[in-house]
């Protein structure tokens, strides 16, 4: 069925366009709640009037929006964290530790659920994360995240633990590389001998009865 839209949906379209959708999305979702109706010129006119309607809306969401993007595009937003033996960190940054921290760092609000952070940060480092301020406007901030004072020690641990074992892989590593080498250099030594031997021993003569 073809319909003309008087709102948004999500992955199907937007306010104002004429899409040919399932009969039974229509019938039984679209219409009834007066989603999108009938192509028919008084509708058209209608979804036209909301379309132009919504631009204007967004358009001055968008420019709200460009100021902040302005200021937050580029910036970094620090936490200190305890942290366990393993290197993870107790608890987790959350999006909505991310706009609590920038509006207490920048003063500007940030709805969480914008912050498109895939899963909670549980791990020390920087991470580079997009703010969705609107469908057209976004920044992109690091998010870091290093030990407290607590923590600082166990971190020194683990970064001596990890370099001793990067050191012993090494080690092994160079000493495998080694082995393998002196076993093809005394391959290729036996091999130059045999033949060697092969030269120098005289051809068997053969005669007859």
């Amino acid at each position: 069925m073809k319909v003309v839209f008087f709102e948004d949906v999500e992955g199907t379209a937007q306010v104002g366009e004429v899409k040919v959708v399932k009969n039974g999305f229509a019938r039984n979702f679209l219409l009834p709640r007066g989603i999108a109706g009938p192509v028919t010129p008084p509708n058209l006119q209608r979804a036209n009037s909301l379309a132009e309607k919504e631009a204007r809306r967004q358009a001055k969401l968008d420019g709200e929006a460009e100021v902040h993007r302005e200021r937050l595009d580029g910036y970094t937003v620090s936490f200190e964290a305890r942290v366990g033996e393993t290197g993870r960190l107790y608890g987790s940054v959350t999006s909505r530790d991310v706009a609590q921290k920038l509006e207490e760092s920048t003063g500007i609000e940030v709805d969480s659920r914008g912050i498109l952070l895939a899963e909670p940060i549980r791990e020390l480092g920087s991470k580079s994360v997009t703010i969705r301020f609107t469908r057209n406007v976004s920044a992109e901030i690091t998010i870091t995240v290093d030990p407290d004072e607590d923590s600082k020690e166990i971190v020194e641990q683990l970064k001596a633990k990890q370099a001793e074992e990067e050191a012993a892989a090494a080690a092994a590593e160079a000493a495998a590389a080694e082995a393998a080498a002196a076993a093809a250099e005394a391959e290729a030594q036996a091999e130059t001998t045999a033949t060697e031997e092969d030269a120098e021993s005289p051809a068997e003569e053969t005669t007859d009865g």
